[in-house]
């Protein structure tokens, strides 16, 4: 695989789209959780989303129930939560594990592109990957990464 416009992936109906879809555009590529500390990391996402998402910027969510079992819900029982809570708008899949010998290709292919705090391995929810127009990663940040840290990243990619 050359690019994330390269790879398949499943909605949360578990049908394929492939990333091709966002060939052009800056995209934030996310594993979260509805029920971590980090969660809150919802509403900065979703404020850049509401501020660069016309200029051709999208968040790409990937909920994962890896640690700690913080995304134990449904496609449905996550997206209400995300809809009451965080009033969130941007594209959400279906649900992957990010590390291990089960780890999602889109996944495996990230973290080859760039090493984080623990090397290749996704530390903990909320990890993003910003890639540029190029279907290329542009840049890793951690967990802990406030959204609000990425935006000039961001402006700098649109």
């Amino acid at each position: 695989m050359t690019s994330i416009y390269d790879f398949l992936v499943l909605n949360q109906d578990k049908q394929e789209i492939s990333l091709d879809a966002y060939r052009g555009k800056v995209l934030l590529v996310v594993n979260t959780a509805t029920g971590c500390g980090l969660t809150p990391q919802y509403k900065g996402l979703q404020e850049l989303y509401n501020h660069y998402q016309d200029q051709g910027f999208e968040i790409l969510d990937f909920p994962c129930n890896q640690f700690m079992g913080q995304a134990p819900g449904s496609a449905e029982e996550i997206n209400s939560f995300c809809s009451l809570h965080y009033q969130t708008s941007f594209p959400r899949f279906a649900k992957i594990k990010v590390n291990g010998k089960e780890a999602d290709p889109l996944y495996v292919w990230l973290k080859n592109q760039k090493s984080g705090p623990l090397g290749k391995r996704i530390e903990w929810n909320f990890a993003k990957f910003l890639i540029g127009r190029d279907g290329q990663v542009f840049e890793r940040f951690s967990s802990k990464t406030d959204p609000k840290q990425i935006e000039e990243a961001i402006r700098n990619l649109l």
